[in-house]
């Protein structure tokens, strides 16, 4: 049966070969070309930063006449310190040894051959993403260094912001005589070039969605393509009976706080029945910070005087709230926390703080997340805070990347035997 392709469906089957012909060229680029290109870039922002800001400016105001919610607006939102922050995270991967044509492993075999498995680029990078500009950058900088093309959906709330970072990284590649194909977007196709991308079988060679559940579960259910699963955080802090009180009102506020609307935010707090110090002085932080709590009957009793929390029900403990929002638990033991977070956990990041080291290697041992972190903020999941330059995404899978995606995520292997005229008896 011959299916009939519509005009989009044809213009992305064209710009999938515009980037094919793009990355192969990208493929075999030097370090040294590819490093000055990032760098170029991310030089080519900072020049244009009063348009890109006045793109951005637009873009807010309409979300803001649709009613989008404050968390997504925050993402949306690009400042002259956030653009200087995309700048240096373009500098710090140009200073990033390059993974393309690392040798992984190689031996001589008993019959002469000389065999390697060297890293090469995936080839075509697809993202679809919503109201995040800053990815636009991120991703193609780390698609450039690790030797991909990409094709870029960032969704009708950030059209304007995207469309001007795209035109801006182009004029970039293209000044250092890449093909301009490297980086394409698609937005101007909306919603149906989204399906056509994620439909059409060899347009990507992976699709990696990031942004709320209702986003990747659309792509992750409905693509015909290869896509790694990214992003959605139903973050857990557990605080412990034997945990610092000063260390969990940090940890918490920093999780909870620092930025609601990012997938490692912490959105439930579980802490053990015997912490009454710490679950008192945690509450009465979270209560002062504004956050509005959802909590079980236990944790009640810690609330400060006078404070109001709703009464948690399981749709808070299955919730990613991205706003000033966090479910509360008490938990009898260890082993219920553990139970409680692999129950509910979408496995991302996952958080003990205690004094106990038994219990922390207990923790390690037993959750089932891409981040396990003891006694520090969950904000740490994160590319540029774990030394791997900016990221694509955070991989809440287990193949074929698991955790923050970074230069060598975006990439894959081949076998390379070289002979002498062996045959296989």
């Amino acid at each position: 049966m011959t299916i009939e392709l519509t005009e989009i469906d044809q213009r992305i089957l064209s710009m999938s070969r515009q980037a094919r012909e793009a990355a192969r060229e990208l493929a075999t680029a030097s370090r040294a070309r590819k490093d000055s290109t990032l760098r170029v870039m991310g030089e080519t922002i900072l020049a244009n930063q009063e348009y890109i800001l006045k793109q951005n400016a637009e873009d807010i105001a309409d979300a803001r006449a649709a009613g989008l919610a404050e968390s997504m607006i925050d993402r949306l939102t690009l400042t002259p310190e956030r653009l200087q922050g995309l700048n240096d995270a373009l500098v710090e991967l140009a200073a990033l040894p390059d993974p393309v044509g690392s040798v992984l492993r190689g031996q001589n075999l008993p019959n002469g051959i000389r065999m390697q498995q060297i890293r090469v680029p995936l080839g075509i990078v697809g993202a679809i993403y919503e109201a995040r500009p800053n990815v636009t950058v991120d991703i193609a900088g780390i698609a450039l260094k690790s030797g991909n093309a990409v094709i870029l959906r960032g969704g009708s709330a950030a059209i304007k912001t995207n469309t001007a970072l795209i035109a801006i990284l182009r004029e970039a590649v293209e000044k250092q005589g890449f093909l301009p194909a490297i980086i394409q977007g698609i937005d101007e196709f909306g919603r149906d070039g989204a399906t056509s991308l994620m439909t059409q079988r060899g347009s990507v060679d992976v699709l990696i969605p990031r942004g709320g559940r209702g986003l990747i579960q659309s792509v992750v259910q409905n693509a015909r393509v290869p896509v790694i699963e990214t992003g959605e955080g139903n973050v857990h802090v557990f605080v412990d009976a034997s945990a610092s009180v000063d260390m969990a009102v940090s940890i918490v506020k920093n999780a909870k706080t620092h930025r609601v609307s990012v997938c490692n935010s912490a959105e439930t707090l579980l802490i053990h029945q015997d912490a009454v110090e710490a679950g008192r002085e945690v509450l009465r932080m979270l209560v002062r910070s504004g956050v509005q709590l959802h909590v079980d009957e236990a944790a009640r009793q810690w609330l400060p005087e006078g404070a109001d929390a709703a009464t948690a029900t399981d749709e808070d403990w299955g919730t990613e709230y991205l706003e000033m929002e966090m479910a509360v638990r008490t938990v009898a033991s260890l082993d219920e926390a553990i139970e409680h977070i692999n129950t509910w956990s979408t496995k991302h990041t996952e958080v003990i703080v205690t004094n106990d080291l038994s219990n922390a290697e207990t923790f390690i041992d037993h959750i089932d997340a891409a981040a396990v972190i003891v006694n520090a903020s969950s904000r740490f999941t994160d590319g540029g805070q774990l030394g791997l330059g900016a990221e694509v995404g955070i991989s809440t899978q287990k193949t074929h990347a698991r955790g923050p995606m970074g230069l060598e995520e975006l990439t894959t292997s081949k076998w390379v035997l070289r002979g002498n005229g062996q045959t296989r008896a």
